[in-house]
């Protein structure tokens, strides 16, 4: 009988014992708007409910803590919050890391960020630098653990030194199988930080048991961690589809299918499934490739007939263990420049903060991937070749910090 699944936060509601240390301390936390209990109300509301914590100031992310705000480098205000009356710093705003005058709003971090599992999302680099900021001024931090909806598999290139950024906080690969509260494991001993600090687990999570894998599905409802991340199957692709921001094709913003698709008015996405399925047949399992048409209503390529493509990694063509988005995007590309040699396929913008490197470089944490992409005489095995050392090194790594 399988067992009903605790997020940290549902734990420290329901343990008054795990409270305990917390009495008589400014207590903040840092949440969004899939920071929420297993009865769906939001970790902020549900903490100031508690008689015995002091709830003194709360944080939000990129795109705010109630994910109001829809794209890159758009930025969230500080605001005091109008039900509970207590400071609401952003950390995608005037800053990215927090200030001492915010430090100093508090005693202990209850962090509640629900993830997807993969290097680019940026509440890993939040988490890393909230970590930082609590060394350096003495604070607390407390990680309520919630699951990595995209389960353990672990694929992609790992970031090279020298490339960290908003989008990369630190060497790990694409999916990296961890949860936040694993993560933060990980930072603390490979940042060498010390501070006070601790998880609260999961009870009950299973990240192999189907048919969600990494998601509670059927038991825990889906809330968007951010706009574009509407439900489980977009969480499972978005380690390859996220490589679309670095793009000049739509990864169907604007729809209702965002990360879930890519196309563009001038590209035949007939011919490009087809060439994936000639060039590397074995990299496009676990999933079904449907040609489809969509118009996006803004971003990329808003108003035009897009012809383009949907990766169905849902239902009777989902095979967990076989399922490589990372590779699936890549492939994309790569069939793309095949077919359409002088595609301008690279997006050149200002991406996260960053002006001066090629957005699709600061994705995937080194230019490795484009310029296998790029290069006329570059195969699958070639990638392969540097994605398996990657991929092989970091399991390794990685079992050191593995709670379940």
């Amino acid at each position: 009988m399988t067992q009903t699944i605790q997020f940290g936060i549902d734990r420290l509601l329901a343990e008054p014992a795990l409270r305990r240390p917390l009495a008589g301390r400014r207590i903040a936390l840092l949440a969004h708007p899939a920071s929420v209990t297993a009865d769906l109300t939001h970790s902020l509301d549900a903490l100031a409910a508690l008689p015995d914590l002091r709830l003194s100031a709360a944080f939000g992310p990129q795109h705010g803590l109630k994910g109001d705000k829809q794209d890159n480098m758009v930025e969230s205000p500080d605001f005091i919050d109008p039900q509970h009356g207590i400071p609401i710093f952003s950390l995608y705003g005037e800053v990215r890391r927090p200030t001492a005058a915010m430090m100093d709003t508090f005693d202990v971090l209850l962090v509640d960020l629900q993830d997807l599992g993969c290097r680019i999302y940026t509440f890993i680099t939040t988490l890393r630098y909230v970590l930082e900021a609590a060394a350096r001024h003495g604070k607390s931090v407390w990680v309520l653990d919630r699951p990595n909806p995209a389960g353990r598999p672990v694929e992609g290139l790992t970031l090279r030194e020298g490339w960290e950024s908003f989008v990369g906080a630190g060497a790990l690969p694409m999916r990296h199988g961890l949860t936040l509260g694993e993560l933060a494991g990980w930072f603390v001993r490979t940042l060498k930080l010390d501070l006070d600090w601790q998880v609260i687990p999961m009870r009950n999570w299973q990240p192999e048991a189907s048919p969600g894998f990494g998601w509670p599905l059927g038991e825990r409802t889906w809330i968007n961690p951010s706009p574009n991340a509407p439900n489980l199957w977009m969480a499972r692709a978005y380690a390859g589809t996220v490589m679309l921001e670095g793009a000049t094709l739509s990864e169907g913003r604007g729809t209702t299918r965002p990360l879930e698709i890519f196309g563009a008015p001038d590209i035949d996405a007939r011919a490009i499934i087809a060439d994936m399925h000639a060039l590397a047949p074995h990299w496009l399992r676990g999933c079904k490739l449907r040609e489809i048409w969509f118009e996006p209503t803004f971003h990329k390529h808003a108003g035009q007939l897009n012809h383009g493509v949907q990766i169905h990694c849902e239902g009777p063509y989902y095979d967990h263990a076989a399922f490589q988005p990372w590779r699936i995007q890549a492939l994309a590309f790569k069939a793309i420049r095949r077919l359409y040699p002088d595609y301008p396929l690279w997006r050149d913008f200002g991406y996260e903060y960053e002006f001066d490197r090629l957005a699709i470089d600061l994705i995937n944490g080194s230019p490795l991937l484009r310029e296998w992409v790029d290069s006329p005489s570059a195969s699958p095995a070639d990638l392969d070749a540097l994605a398996q050392a990657d991929e092989a090194a970091w399991l390794e790594t990685r079992s050191r910090f593995l709670l379940y």
